[in-house]
């Protein structure tokens, strides 16, 4: 049964999603990138239990994305696997440096405690984290590491982060009571889920894909797919505790297929009110503390610590001399921006090694544009042009080309 589209159950999708900083009650830290793109157009095919998986009452997609939007849930702690799989090479320790001089890294002048810093190694690999919430103005992340353990709390207006491998703390204000802070973007399945379902567009079919049972709870798998070719991304699965409505596994797969993109879910919940010692903390004795204020500022994740919607958000970290516009619509959009450096990757004593380095992971392609090097990982292109400018989507290296040529 095809999914049917309905303008009206869409704008519903859209008036329900909770907005509220009641209702971001555990947003946390995980590398905007990963997801890439998201959007969904509601359909209404009625959720069929899988031989195995729990029996529960027969839903409609609207009518589980509704029940996502109406999830209010305060308290909650947990434990939360999350798995990325980019395809990124392996570059033998210089991506540590690139991370630092694009103000991901720990190393240099700022604090290894510091989120932005820290947080960007969940970008590939497999990484455990404990969760645990009270409300909008308490909530507490720690990644669990070989021997070590990095936290970050935010209590009340205080956000700390706290590495205890360095023994070094990182302390901001927040700018008001339960409201975003740049130290808090998204970590947890909900996070992704309610991020991916605020860029509902006639692009995209949702399906309820049977039932799952996920960290002992019975759940709703929402299924989310593309209608349009020329985009990298295959599929998003969502599922959903059927009790309290909240998302409770997340999972990017690419269209080449093979193993997700992003598998975030937790193996372990519950929605008992943590104890209020949980949120406490006082910097460790001989600990080096460093405040924002004191801080270098380090280059802001191009969304702000949230998932892009679709390709356009991959603009607003693209500062060029001509300004980041974007080419196309929904799962197949690009974002380009001319960086006004003319002659593409850097060589000889520009760029010393790294322009060779650099192309050699580079596929080097020609159009109505001219030449180009198109960089790629499971997810997410790029293309530099010899003109300076850069192409960029979750869509395919020929989807790269074409956008590129129709520009020119």
């Amino acid at each position: 049964m095809a999914p049917y589209e309905s303008d009206d159950a869409v704008d519903a999708a859209q008036d329900e999603t909770p907005r509220s900083g009641r209702r971001k009650a555990a947003r946390y830290a995980v590398p905007v990138a990963v997801v890439g793109v998201a959007a969904a157009t509601i359909g209404l095919v009625p959720a069929l239990a899988d031989s195995g998986d729990p029996d529960l009452p027969k839903i409609s997609a609207q009518q589980l994305i509704e029940k996502i939007a109406k999830s209010d849930v305060q308290q909650l702690s947990g434990t939360v696997k999350v798995s990325t799989d980019l395809g990124l090479p392996d570059l033998g320790g210089l991506e540590d440096g690139l991370l630092s001089g694009a103000g991901g890294g720990g190393s240099g002048d700022g604090s290894s405690a510091d989120p932005q810093a820290k947080l960007t190694e969940l970008v590939s690999g497999t990484h455990t984290l404990r969760v645990a919430a009270d409300g909008p103005d308490r909530q507490k992340l720690s990644l669990l590491e070989r021997g070590a353990e990095y936290s970050l709390i935010h209590d009340g207006k205080d956000v700390w982060g706290y590495d205890s491998k360095s023994n070094e703390v990182y302390h901001s204000t927040a700018a008001g009571s339960g409201k975003d802070h740049r130290s808090e973007p998204p970590a947890t399945p909900k996070d992704f889920a309610d991020e991916a379902l605020k860029a509902v567009d006639d692009t995209t079919s949702v399906t309820v894909d049977g039932t799952a049972q996920v960290a002992g709870r019975d759940a709703y798998k929402l299924l989310i797919q593309p209608r349009q070719s020329g985009t990298t991304v295959g599929a998003i699965s969502i599922a959903v505790d059927a009790k309290t409505g909240m998302p409770l596994k997340f999972t990017l797969t690419p269209k080449s297929g093979g193993a997700a993109v992003l598998d975030a879910g937790f193996t372990q919940v519950s929605f008992a009110r943590p104890a209020a010692s949980t949120f406490d903390f006082t910097p460790p004795k001989g600990a080096k503390v460093t405040e924002e204020k004191d801080a270098p500022k380090h280059g802001d994740a191009p969304t702000h610590g949230r998932a892009p919607k679709h390709g356009e958000d991959f603009a607003e970290g693209l500062k060029g001399t001509g300004g980041p516009t974007v080419i196309g619509k929904g799962w197949t959009s690009v974002v380009t921006v001319d960086t006004g450096a003319k002659g593409g990757l850097p060589t000889g004593s520009q760029g010393g090694d790294l322009g060779g380095f650099l192309g050699s992971l580079g596929e080097q392609v020609d159009g109505k544009f001219g030449k180009g090097t198109v960089f790629s990982t499971r997810l997410v292109n790029a293309l530099i042009t010899d003109d300076g400018k850069v192409y960029a989507g979750a869509v395919t290296k020929d989807a790269l080309v074409k956008a590129a040529d129709a520009a020119k």
